[in-house]
């Protein structure tokens, strides 16, 4: 019986160490969202760093709602820090003349490999109609 107990509780604490995607890491994912404005005609007439936008971020890949999300500073900017390795999806909002709802996600999938990583995800550009 002891041996079982004692397989049993290092089992436990096995499955107890292992660390899934999310927060409690030391890695970063960072972008910048800008906006690119549409006349009706559909022709581009500005694009700029779009402030106070929210970004949204899902752990792991059998999730489809988002598990935190932040606001964009003044210059579009955004980070999600204290990730853990593993898989992320970042997406915002942008416009859509043809969907029901009126918007339409772009989704970026991220791959954390390593600990202290920064993954840029460079310029995210999002469409105002």
């Amino acid at each position: 019986m002891t041996k079982i107990i004692n397989l049993l509780t290092i089992f436990l604490l096995i499955c107890s160490c292992s660390k899934y995607e999310g927060e409690g890491g030391s890695s970063t994912i960072r972008g910048v969202i800008r906006e690119q404005k549409y006349n009706s005609l559909g022709n581009l007439i500005s694009e700029y760093p779009i402030a106070d936008k929210d970004v949204y971020i899902i752990y792991g890949n059998e999730n489809t709602f988002y598990d935190d999300d932040i606001k964009t500073s003044y210059d579009g900017s955004f980070e999600f820090r204290y990730l853990r390795k593993g898989n992320y999806k970042v997406f915002v909002y942008e416009d859509c003349n043809t969907c029901p709802s009126g918007v339409k996600e772009v989704l970026i999938p991220v791959e954390i490999t390593k600990n202290n990583q920064i993954v840029d995800l460079d310029t995210i550009d999002t469409k105002k109609l």
